[in-house]
């Protein structure tokens, strides 16, 4: 009497779950890099605008406190030298704009010498950073 025996199917990997775990992770960290672009100032109590869009697009992070003390990019400078540190952290950058992210309690005249001293370092572009009103 002959038998045949059969052997089962090849073992493969199948694909679509790999390729859809990776489709989940590529969403994973698109959405966590441009949730860090925003947060890269420090924790300020900000204006409040109607109209306020967030700029995804960050390239330098100027921070005005209420206590008067200015960050870039959360390092500390004083107000002399940030013309000097901007024309130095964006001399590497073809395109280079600034996120201004000033203190509500901060008086008028010092937000103007900040961006006196923006301009002096050759930066042309700044965005003032709002918070959303919600009412």
């Amino acid at each position: 009497m002959k038998l045949t025996i059969h052997s089962g199917k090849k073992v493969r990997i199948e694909m679509i779950p790999l390729i859809d775990c990776m489709f989940l992770l590529l969403v994973f960290f698109v959405y966590a890099m441009l949730s860090m672009a925003v947060h890269r100032g420090i924790p300020v109590s900000l204006p409040v605008s109607s109209s306020a869009k967030t700029d995804k697009h960050l390239r330098i992070s100027v921070t005005v406190q209420p206590s008067g003390d200015i960050y870039v990019d959360n390092k500390k400078v004083s107000l002399d030298s940030l013309s000097s540190v901007l024309s130095v952290t964006s001399k590497n950058k073809a395109e280079t704009s600034i996120l201004l992210f000033a203190d509500r309690t901060i008086s008028y005249q010092h937000l103007y010498r900040v961006l006196d001293q923006i301009r002096a370092s050759g930066l042309e572009t700044v965005s003032l950073q709002a918070e959303t009103d919600h009412q």
